[in-house]
Order: C-alpha cells, then sequence, then structure tokens
C-alpha cells in the first residue's frame, strides 16, 4: 500500500449501501453515487443493488469507455484495502478489451434498419389484411403477421435499451417510443426499470423481477415461504391461490403466455399512472402508449364482427407468446440463488443463471439475438450481429474456469423449463408441508 493513501477495507465499505448512503468500488477506487443514483441513466436499482462492494465488473459491462472520465467527480480520497481481482474477472476484462479493440461494440451492421423496414412492411400488410380484405383467413394471417410485427419490434426496442440504434441519441431515444410505445404498447420506460434490475440480479430469487410472477408461476418452492421482493417491496404471497395456479404451472405455462401481453399492458399502465414512482420521459411514455391504444383497438373495431375482432387478438397475442416463452426458456430452469447479487463474482453469476438455444443463423432474425443470452448478459452493449461471432470465445472461457455454458435446442429448452415448472408444481401440491421438505430436497430440485 501507498503511504499517501486512505484506505477503508471491505466491511467498512458495506456499510454504505443503503438509499442516500450509495458508495461503490471500481477497480479499487471508493465513489460515492448517493446523490448521483436518481439521476443514473439506467436507474436507482443497479446502484441500490450493488452498492457497498465492488462493482467493477459491472461497471465494464454496461458502460462505454468514455463514461469513465465522469468519475473522478464521485471519488471519495478511498481505496479498498486488499483488493483483489479473480482470475476469471481478468479473463473477462481481457474479453471486452479485446472486443472494443476490434471495434465490435461499434459495429451494429444494417441490423436496426433491416429491423425498422420490416416492421414497417408488416405493419402496411396487417392494414392491407384487415382494411381492404374480406376474408377471414385473411384477417387471421393479418393477425399472425402483427404478432411478428410485436416481436421484431420488440428487438429493436431491446437494442435500443442496451446501445445506441441511431444517429444520435435523441433518434435513439424516438425509436424507443415508437418501438415499444406506441408500436406495442408497452412502455420502454417499465422495459428498462424490470429489464436493468434483471440483469444485474440474474436469478436472484428475491432481486430478479423477471422470476417473480406468483401466484401463477414459481421455478422454486422458495417461494413457498412467502418471499420478500427487493424489487417490488412487497411480500410474494403463496395463499391458496397460489398453491392451486402454481400446482398445475407446467399445463398453465403455454396458455398462460399465451395471453401474457394483458399483464405487461397493465405493469406499464400501473408504472406510468403511479405518483410514488420517478419515471424519466413519463410525458413523453404516456403519449407513446396513447398512441398504442388508438391505432390498435381502432383496428381491431374495422373487423366486420365480435367473433373475427376476438380471432384477431388472440390470434396476434399467441404468436407474439412465442417470444415470451424463449424469454422463459432463457431462465427459468437455469439456476436461482436467494440475495442481492455480488460484485466479486459478475461472470460466474452471468453463467450459473442463463441457457442459451441453439438454431441456425438464418434463424438469428427470429430470436432477436438473444438465443445467445449468456453472452447477451455477458456483454449488454454488444450488436446482436456481434454475439454469434464471440460465442465461441465465451464458451472456452467458461471450459478454462468450469463453469456451465448451456445451449439447448429449442425444444429440449422446452421441456427443460416445463421439468423445472413441473418440479416445483408436484412440491406445492404436497399439502401438509408448505416450506421446502429438507436443504438436500432444495438442493436437488431448485437449480442451485
Amino acid at each position: 500500500m501507498e503511504a499517501d493513501r486512505m484506505y477503508i477495507t471491505a466491511d467498512e465499505l458495506k456499510q454504505h449501501s443503503k438509499p442516500g448512503d450509495l458508495w461503490i468500488s471500481i477497480q479499487g477506487k471508493v465513489y460515492n453515487v448517493s446523490d448521483w443514483a436518481k439521476e443514473h441513466p439506467g436507474g436507482e436499482i443497479p446502484l441500490l443493488n450493488l452498492a457497498g462492494q465492488d462493482v467493477t465488473d459491472a461497471f465494464i459491462a454496461y458502460h462505454p469507455g468514455t463514461a469513465w472520465q465522469y468519475l473522478d467527480k464521485f471519488f471519495t480520497g478511498y481505496y479498498l484495502e486488499d483488493f483483489k481481482v479473480s482470475e476469471v474477472s481478468k479473463d473477462y476484462r481481457r474479453l471486452v478489451s479485446e472486443f472494443s479493440k476490434a471495434g465490435m461494440f461499434e459495429k451494429k451492421g444494417h441490423v436496426a434498419f433491416c429491423s425498422l423496414a420490416s416492421v414497417a412492411i408488416m405493419f402496411v400488410v396487417v392494414l392491407y389484411g384487415v382494411l381492404i380484405c374480406e376474408s377471414v383467413w385473411a384477417h387471421l394471417g393479418s393477425a399472425m403477421v402483427l404478432g411478428m410485427l410485436w416481436m421484431q419490434s420488440t428487438y429493436v426496442g431491446h437494442d435500443s435499451g442496451h446501445y445506441q440504434v441511431m444517429a444520435s441519441r435523441g433518434y435513439n431515444k424516438l425509436a424507443q417510443i415508437i418501438t415499444g410505445n406506441c408500436l406495442t404498447g408497452i412502455s420502454i420506460a417499465w422495459w428498462k426499470w424490470t429489464h436493468n434490475a434483471h440483469h444485474i440480479a440474474c436469478n436472484s430469487l428475491d432481486y430478479d423481477p423477471d422470476l417473480q410472477h406468483i401466484p401463477v408461476f414459481a421455478v422454486s418452492s422458495t417461494f413457498f415461504n412467502s418471499l420478500w421482493s427487493c424489487f417490488y417491496g412487497r411480500k410474494l404471497n403463496f395463499d391458496p391461490l397460489a398453491r392451486f395456479l402454481i400446482s398445475y404451472q407446467h399445463w398453465t405455462f403455454y396458455p398462460v403466455t399465451c395471453v401474457a401481453r394483458v399483464n405487461l399492458y397493465l405493469q406499464t399502465l400501473l408504472l406510468l399512472f403511479s405518483p410514488s414512482r420517478q419515471v424519466p420521459d413519463r410525458a413523453l411514455n404516456i403519449m407513446g402508449i396513447l398512441v398504442f391504444w388508438t391505432w390498435f383497438p381502432l383496428l381491431v373495431s374495422y373487423l366486420p364482427n365480435w367473433p373475427e375482432r376476438i380471432m384477431f387478438v388472440l390470434a396476434s397475442f399467441a404468436v407474439t407468446s412465442i417470444q415470451h416463452i424463449q424469454f422463459c426458456l432463457n431462465h427459468f430452469s437455469a439456476n436461482v440463488y436467494v440475495g442481492p447479487p455480488s460484485g466479486n463474482d459478475w461472470f460466474e453469476k452471468q453463467t450459473s443463471g442463463t441457457l442459451d438455444i441453439a438454431c441456425s443463423s438464418w434463424m438469428d432474425w427470429f430470436f432477436g439475438g438473444l438465443q445467445f443470452q449468456l453472452e447477451h448478459h455477458l456483454f449488454p452493449r454488444l450488436p446482436r450481429c456481434q454475439l454469434r461471432k464471440v460465442s465461441p470465445v465465451v464458451k472456452e472461457l467458461c471450459k478454462k474456469h468450469n463453469l456451465p455454458y448451456r445451449s439447448l435446442s429449442f425444444w429440449d429448452a422446452n421441456v427443460s423449463t416445463i421439468r423445472t415448472l413441473r418440479t416445483a408444481a408436484l412440491q406445492a401440491r404436497d399439502l401438509s408441508n408448505p416450506a421446502p421438505k429438507n436443504l438436500l430436497w432444495e438442493a436437488v430440485n431448485t437449480h442451485g
């Protein structure tokens, strides 16, 4: 240690991990981000979840090199005592550096243009099918095309939320509002709020909102203890209704995903009109949602009768459910844990909590690049056109450090997910034992 430096221990750093008192360490330097938290572009939750520890790997994953220059104004003057970097983290940071030098974070290809063009074409096809054609089959086909439109539009919104897909930040925000709020009816503000928390706390039962689906689904018997959600700030009650629904979740999984968009619409409205939550660009998000709830009901009203209108809505929802299912496949059958994320095992937690879906390269457009879920979680700023290229490198690194790299076919990923849901369902049926049977049972049946 240098004599003129001031040091604090890891235990002392942990004391600064609550709202209004948020300290973090990046490469051994300690920063006070208490006042910055509410202005953080990624939201306050990632900082709250990682506060009081070294967050170097997470910072590197989510921020371009230009972000380092802004850190000095938050520097406390302290350095972290006995700061060490694991071999896994060294290799991970080396990969990020190599990808950056190769310009891979900037080489986005023409994905955004092609995706937006396909969305525009599909929108015209939908309008033609509904407004011009009179055949019920044309209307059914239009509904299916609309479902595909929503899927592709969501991928563009997802991309623009992780990195800049347009020429400027202003146009990037416009792309988010159009592809998210206006076209799909799902707020980009809601997506950022939940998605950033999901990435930071990947597969934490009490911190990752993407696993918190009580009373409908439960991927682990840990939820049977009415777990406290640190994301929503409330208890996830495992009541008789939840027990009943979860007991049959392996049968209801696909039907529920067919209407899952209804919940997303509801969650969007609850967030945007919640006076207690700070929502960036609230007015802009609300305007975008109003655009959706103008054109979509109006389009449906042009269909000749109610049976066809119901058919149209359900068919479009059913097609889009493929995307909802895909997102579940990526995480439901992966390892889970309880507690906040740790900055010291960033690479390990991402490999543990994700599952890739193997497919041919010509299907990359269909899955939006997110079939490479682990690669995306490790390098969220990496354009989707680069994910297939880095996959072999990530696989080798996982092999080197004896970490899981799971890549299943779409069919096998479905089988694995249903098996996970069935395991929890059978445990939920054990009315005489609401809690996990024992630690051994939990270890075998809740995936880590």
